[in-house]
């Protein structure tokens, strides 16, 4: 399972979520989305913890937190294999 985050700020960097989501357990895995052809910040970030159930505990705490003006959407990561 990884965690889905969005209405991220363009000024948001992957430190920031790192410190943040760090409170929840061992972050693994931080991908911030960029457009390939401009490199500009997409809005949205997949972040992988060591375990689900601090995934869990990630989500239901970060869910709506204001983070640089914008009020986060934090949600379980939809994969291709989810039903």
């Amino acid at each position: 399972m990884s965690i889905y985050v969005s209405n991220l700020s363009d000024k948001v960097e992957e430190n920031d979520l790192k410190v943040i989501f760090s409170e929840y357990g061992y972050v693994k895995k931080i991908q911030v989305s960029l457009n390939q052809k401009t490199g500009d910040k997409r809005g949205f970030a997949v972040i992988e913890m060591a375990t689900s159930t601090e995934e869990v505990a990630a989500i239901r705490a970060l869910r709506g937190i204001d983070l640089m003006g914008n009020s986060l959407k934090v949600n379980r990561a939809m994969t291709e294999y989810s039903i």
